[in-house]
């Protein structure tokens, strides 16, 4: 009975103070390693950058065509979030909150936006830019519509279908002020108005074409005769204002990489045209001097 006893308390004792538990090994979880199947490099994300803030907003669509797989580096994707939104530049759902016309109603309303932004110390071209601002922008259905109404030769519906492209007008021709001091952006407003009425008259909506893609065809063309005929008392010919440009573009980026006035045969090489083309662009762009000019101006 005595050994009974000892034993129970043997027993009882073990079970107050039990064996000490093996510590568990704490699993450490190795780093997700981001992928490496797109990565983010500054030019991509510069190329990215330029594009928003041209038009103001990238689509989500966009970000992952230039990135793909981006959205399983979580932090890479805030990174490039807060890089566009430091530049002010929207991000879009594509196909969600924004269809195709909404879209590019919103690109049209920002540039429109800028234009007042920058056009604040002209009251007149301030004036204009909101007036025109009240035209609502048409779907491509809305087009359609008053395109066969034109047809029918409805004066309304071709009325309509100018007043709501005031701004595509407005938005090129800001790209051309400055080529010629004989040229103010009303100027230029007023040549790509000609032109936009004439695209109106010529829109032949059967050929699935957008009116907008057409009309910027005739715009551009009307004010770039117009930089031709009136900007210089020399005429140029129309189909040589587009090359003049780009000349005078590349020129300007060799300037900034050589650090000199480049040759003309590296501005050749650079365009990809023969030196006497250079040369024939070169005079022709050459601005006119008055005899009653002081010498030296």
């Amino acid at each position: 009975m005595k050994k009974n006893k000892k034993t129970k308390k043997i027993k009882k004792a073990v079970k107050r103070n039990p064996k000490p538990k093996k510590a568990k090994k704490i699993k450490t979880k190795k780093p997700r390693m981001v992928s490496k199947k797109t990565p983010i490099t500054e030019d991509a994300i510069l190329t990215l950058i330029e594009k928003g803030r041209h038009r103001g907003f990238v689509t989500q669509t966009e970000i992952i065509n230039t990135f793909p797989g981006l959205e399983a580096d979580i932090k890479g994707l805030e990174g490039l979030y807060d890089r566009l939104e430091s530049s002010n530049i929207n991000i879009i759902e594509s196909g969600q909150v924004f269809q195709e016309d909404k879209a590019r109603e919103y690109e049209e309303k920002k540039k429109v936006e800028l234009e007042l932004e920058e056009a604040s110390t002209s009251d007149s071209v301030q004036m204009y830019l909101r007036e025109i601002g009240k035209y609502p922008l048409l779907s491509s259905e809305e087009e359609v519509e008053l395109a066969k109404k034109i047809e029918k030769n409805d004066e309304a519906a071709r009325q309509k279908l100018a007043v709501s492209n005031l701004r595509l007008v407005v938005s090129i021709a800001k790209k051309y002020v400055g080529r010629s001091p004989n040229l103010t952006l009303l100027d230029l407003i007023q040549e790509g108005n000609i032109g936009l009425f004439k695209a109106v008259e010529k829109f032949d909506y059967k050929r699935g074409y957008k009116f907008s893609t057409y009309a910027t065809w005739w715009i551009r063309q009307a004010i770039t005769r117009a930089l031709a005929d009136q900007g210089k008392t020399i005429r140029i010919p129309v189909h040589m204002v587009e090359t003049i440009n780009k000349y005078q573009q590349v020129v300007r980026r060799l300037v900034q990489d050589l650090g000199r006035e480049p040759l003309s045969e590296e501005t050749a090489a650079e365009m990809g045209v023969e030196v006497d083309k250079i040369r024939y662009i070169q005079k022709i762009s050459q601005d006119t001097i008055s005899l009653e000019a002081p010498i030296g101006q």
